[in-house]
């Protein structure tokens, strides 16, 4: 039996993250540049959210450019922006055909200004399309949109628009850059490592976690099958027993 044939299409995980790892180790491996490993890890883009939206996720959250990134060698991270630009340019009229809308959170005020406008402009051509919604975490770090939501909060307490004793989880979703989406239901991680680096860490907190020694460039949609297949056989209680829960 086939992994597709196995995964519950009443039961699917509503938002998947995917921390996308081991581009530069796949690059080395194959003894090529690092930009080389980037490059081949968009074919894995185009496959997973082709795969994501025939299967009917809503949500598919790609971490794309953390705010640590910068601190790469700065011809990569050039190279990181020149192909940011081109791919998204090449895959607007993919995505419009396809019916998926293309959103971004993170600091994007920071990044180049070639780079920005045609996010910008790939995002408002999308913005009708309801099949499945596609996010790029760019410039992102869960740490800084935690401080940014505080500091929301903050005026909004000091303009008198909410008493701080009201203050609760909604208040504090509704401040962070994923306001308008369900949390990520199963995260996943490639290439081996088995950490969240900084990455969604308030919307995770129910979250099931899947961590795959692939490497991002190699990572296919039998990939994501298996992921979604091992977070259906999970069970999630979100703090009950499993005899509380509903058959």
């Amino acid at each position: 039996m086939d992994l597709k044939s196995q995964i519950n299409l009443d039961k699917l995980p509503k938002h998947i993250a995917v921390i996308m790892d081991g581009n530069g180790r796949w690059a080395k491996k194959h003894g090529m540049p690092r930009v080389f490993g980037h490059r081949s890890g968009v074919k894995s883009v185009r496959e997973i959210t082709e795969a994501a939206t025939e299967l009917g996720i809503g949500y598919l959250t790609l971490y794309a450019f953390s705010t640590e990134n910068w601190n790469r060698p700065k011809g990569e991270v050039t190279a990181l922006m020149t192909l940011l630009v081109e791919t998204i340019k090449s895959e607007v009229k993919t995505l419009n055909k396809n019916n998926i809308r293309l959103q971004a959170i993170g600091d994007i005020s920071k990044l180049p200004p070639r780079s920005l406008k045609a996010l910008l402009k790939a995002i408002d051509d999308t913005k009708e399309n309801t099949r499945m919604t596609l996010v790029l975490a760019l410039n992102y770090s869960a740490k800084w949109e935690i401080v940014n939501a505080t500091q929301k909060i903050a005026k909004q307490v000091e303009s008198g628009e909410i008493s701080a004793e009201n203050i609760d989880e909604n208040t504090i979703a509704q401040a962070l850059e994923t306001k308008d989406m369900p949390d990520p239901e199963l995260l996943i991680r490639t290439s081996g490592e088995t950490r969240i680096s900084n990455f969604l860490l308030w919307q995770i907190a129910y979250a099931e976690l899947y961590f795959t020694p692939v490497f991002w460039p190699d990572f296919r949609k039998k990939d994501l099958y298996q992921a979604i297949v091992d977070f259906q056989q999970r069970e999630r209680r979100f703090g009950k027993i499993s005899e509380q829960l509903t058959p």
